[in-house]
C-alpha cells in the first residue's frame, strides 16, 4: 500500500487553537506515524512554543467523552472539552498557556501503519523519533515535555533512558516502570484479568484499519482504507497469547523493554497514586529512587486513576514544573537544586471513604527530603500461631504450623463479601472461632489496638516459613502462589478501605510471591534489606518439594498509612485473589493451573522458624 506523504492539514478557525490532522511523522527505520497536532495561534517561526507529546494505544481522534463517558462527566469542566482524549494533555487548556501539543498514534494504531505492538521497544522507538520530530519544527522551540497518565506514564520511562534529542522533561502520571513485575507478572503471577478486558476494548478497537470506526462514534475510519480481517491479525503481535509464553524477565519481550533507569538524566516529576495498589504505585516510586536524574520529584496523590490528572491543583503543579525546564519560567524553584523538596508526601488519616474525591482532597500533604524516608525505623511485627502480630518476639519454642487451602485458579468474587465481614471480628475472639468464620484459604494475623497514633510510611516485606502438602482428595501440589494484603481496621472496628485505580475499595496495599520464582539476588544494586532484588530468570526456577520448609521474603508495594490510638492491622494471606483486587485478577487456569497449585499450603513457627512483617514506621517530629 502507497502511503502519502501527508493526508491532510487542517487549519481550522473554529477553534482557539491552530488544529492540524494527520500530519506525518517520518521513523527512522521506515514507515511513518501520524499525529494531530494543536498549538496556539501566534505559534509561527517568530514566536516559538515547546511541544508536549504523547504516543499511545488509544486513538488520537477518539474523544474522551466517547472513549469513557462517565469519566468525561466527572472531569474539571476545564478539561471538558470536544477534543480531550483519554488519560493525555487537555489541548485548549496547553495551547492557551503557550504549549503546542502533539498527540501521535503509535504503529499499527488509528492512522498509523504498521505492527500493532503495544509497551514494546518499537513503540518506544517511534515514540523517540516523534520527540525529535516535535523539537524540529519550526514552531517549536527545541524543547519537549512528557505529561501523561498510566499507558501515557509507562512509556515515558521508556523513552527517558534513551535520552532523544530534544527531551526536556518528563511528568509520568501513575505509571509503571517495570513492566514485568508491576503490570504483567505480579510477583511471578500472571495478571490477566485486566489485559483480558483492557486489550480488546481499549486496543484491538483503535487498531490501524479497522472497519466502522466512524459508524460506531470511534474516531474516524482509516484514510488509508480498510483492511481485511486477515490483514488485521497479520498486522499485530499476539499481546493477549503471549503472556503465557513470556514467564521470565529474560524471555524476549521483557528483556528488550527492560530500562537501565542510571541513562535517565532528564528532569523528572514522578505521580504516585497511594491506592493504584495493582499497577500505579510502585513503579512511579521506584523510578524515581532509580533515576539518575539531577532534578527529580515524586508526588504522591490518592484517587481514582483517571481523575486528579485534571483537578485544578494538580495542573497548576504539572505546568510550574513543566515551565521551569521547558521555558525557562521557574516560579517555584523546581530547576534551583533544594528550593523544592523532592519529596511530596499525602498522609491518609481517618477514613474518608471510597471513591470521594473531594473527602480525599482533605489528606494533608507534607514535604520530605528523600525516599525512604531517612528516620524511617524498620519495626519487626512477629506472626504467632494465635493468628496475632506483636511487636514483641514470642519466643515461640515448639514447632507448629498453620494451614490454609491453595485452590490454584479462582475467582475472588464468591469471598469478597465474606472476606469483608471477617475484618469486623472483635481482636478477643480465639483463634479457630476466627478460622470458622474465614474461607478456608484465607488466614489473618492481627495487631493489638494501637496505642498511640503511628505512622507507616515506605516499604513493608513479609519474611514466612511456608511449606505444601497434599490436600485430602490426594492432589500433589508442586508450586505455591502467596497473596499478601495489609489491611487497617478503625478504632471503631470497621475495615478503612481507599479508592483504588477504578474507584473501587483497596487495602493499604498487597504484595505476591510464586515461590519456585523466589531466590533473590542480593548483589544487584537495587538490593535492599527494604526491598529484595528478584531477578525472575528462567535459571533463577527453584523446586517447592512436599513437607520441604522454605523461608521467603515477599515484597509488599510501598505505602503510607497513619494508623490511630486504638486502630490495628491485620496480615492476610491466602493462595487467591481476595478483597480489593477488583480488576486486577489472577484467574488464568494456565498460569494457575490447579495440578500445580491444588494442596494444603503451611506456615510454620518454632525456634528455627520466625514469622513476621517489616514495617516502615515514621516517629513522631
Amino acid at each position: 500500500m502507497t502511503i502519502p506523504a501527508n493526508i491532510q492539514v487542517v487549519d481550522r478557525d473554529t477553534y482557539p487553537y491552530i488544529y492540524e490532522e494527520n500530519v506525518t511523522v517520518p521513523l527512522k527505520h521506515g514507515g511513518i506515524l501520524r499525529c494531530n497536532v494543536y498549538r496556539p495561534k501566534d505559534s509561527d517561526c517568530t514566536q516559538k512554543c515547546p511541544v508536549l507529546v504523547t504516543c499511545g494505544p488509544y486513538g488520537k481522534d477518539v474523544p474522551y467523552k466517547i472513549f469513557h463517558p462517565s469519566s468525561f462527566s466527572e472531569l474539571n469542566p476545564e478539561h471538558q472539552t470536544e477534543q480531550s482524549a483519554w488519560e493525555t494533555p487537555t489541548p485548549k487548556y496547553w495551547t492557551s498557556h503557550g504549549y503546542a501539543i502533539v498527540r501521535a498514534d503509535e504503529p499499527g494504531i488509528g492512522q498509523s501503519p504498521g505492527i500493532l505492538s503495544v509497551k514494546s521497544a518499537a513503540t518506544a522507538e517511534a515514540f523517540c523519533d516523534t520527540i525529535e520530530w516535535a523539537s524540529q519544527q519550526p514552531w517549536s522551540n527545541g524543547k519537549v515535555g512528557l505529561l501523561g497518565v498510566s499507558y501515557y506514564a509507562i512509556s515515558q520511562w521508556q523513552v527517558a533512558a534513551r535520552n532523544p534529542k530534544g527531551l526536556a522533561a518528563c511528568v509520568p502520571w501513575e505509571g509503571s516502570s517495570d513492566s514485568y513485575n508491576e503490570s504483567t507478572r505480579h510477583g511471578g503471577i500472571l495478571s490477566n484479568a485486566f489485559f483480558n478486558w483492557w486489550y480488546p476494548r481499549q486496543v484491538l478497537s483503535n487498531q490501524y484499519g479497522r472497519p466502522g470506526k466512524t459508524a460506531r462514534g470511534w474516531g474516524f475510519d482509516t484514510v488509508d482504507g480498510d483492511l481485511s480481517e486477515e490483514e488485521l491479525k497479520a498486522n499485530r503481535s499476539p499481546a493477549l497469547e503471549s503472556m503465557h509464553l513470556q514467564r521470565y524477565r529474560d524471555d524476549e519481550f521483557f528483556s528488550s523493554t527492560a530500562i537501565n533507569f542510571d541513562k535517565i538524566k532528564v528532569p523528572i516529576l514522578s505521580v504516585a497514586n497511594l491506592g493504584g495498589i495493582m499497577l500505579h504505585l510502585r513503579g512511579n516510586v521506584l523510578g524515581y529512587y532509580r533515576a539518575a536524574s539531577e532534578f527529580k520529584y515524586l508526588r504522591f496523590i490518592s484517587g481514582r486513576h483517571d481523575l486528579p490528572f485534571y483537578y485544578p491543583e494538580e495542573v497548576e503543579v504539572q505546568r510550574s514544573f513543566l515551565d521551569a525546564f521547558l521555558k525557562g519560567q521557574d516560579r517555584k524553584g523546581w530547576s534551583t537544586k533544594g528550593a523544592v523538596p523532592p519529596v511530596s508526601l499525602l498522609l491518609r488519616k481517618g477514613n474518608k471513604g471510597v471513591n470521594n474525591s473531594q473527602a480525599e482532597t482533605t489528606f494533608k500533604r507534607r514535604e520530605e527530603n528523600e525516599w525512604p524516608l531517612a528516620r524511617t525505623q524498620y519495626t519487626k511485627s512477629f506472626l504467632t500461631p494465635d493468628f496475632e502480630l506483636s511487636f514483641q518476639d514470642p519466643d515461640i519454642k515448639n514447632a507448629i504450623d498453620v494451614s490454609f487451602m491453595a485452590e490454584g485458579e479462582k475467582s475472588s468474587d464468591d469471598h469478597s463479601a465474606r472476606q469483608t465481614k471477617a475484618c469486623d471480628i472483635d481482636h478477643s475472639t480465639n483463634a479457630s472461632s476466627i478460622l470458622k468464620q474465614l474461607p478456608p484459604d484465607v488466614i489473618q494475623f492481627r495487631t493489638q489496638p494501637f496505642r498511640e497514633e503511628t505512622e507507616i510510611t515506605g516499604h513493608i516485606v513479609a519474611h514466612l516459613n511456608v511449606s505444601l502438602s497434599k490436600d485430602k482428595e490426594g492432589n500433589t501440589p508442586s508450586d505455591i502462589d502467596l497473596f499478601l494484603s495489609i489491611r487497617h481496621i478503625a478504632p471503631t472496628g470497621e475495615e478503612i478501605n481507599y479508592t483504588g485505580s477504578a474507584g473501587d475499595p483497596v487495602p493499604i496495599s498487597k504484595g505476591w510471591l510464586r515461590v519456585s520464582l523466589r531466590k533473590t539476588n542480593p548483589d544487584h544494586p537495587d538490593h535492599r534489606p527494604w526491598l529484595p532484588w528478584r531477578d525472575f530468570y528462567r535459571s533463577d526456577v527453584q523446586m517447592v518439594n512436599p513437607q520441604e520448609i522454605i523461608p521467603v521474603d515477599v515484597e509488599i508495594w510501598p505505602t503510607n498509612v497513619v494508623v490511630e490510638a486504638g486502630g490495628r492491622l491485620v496480615l492476610e494471606i491466602s493462595s487467591r485473589d481476595t478483597a480489593g483486587t477488583g480488576i486486577w485478577g489472577h484467574t488464568d487456569p494456565n498460569d494457575r493451573s490447579p495440578a500445580t497449585f491444588k494442596g494444603v499450603n503451611h506456615i510454620h513457627f518454632g525456634p528455627k522458624h520466625v514469622n513476621y512483617i517489616s514495617l516502615p514506621v515514621i516517629p513522631s517530629q
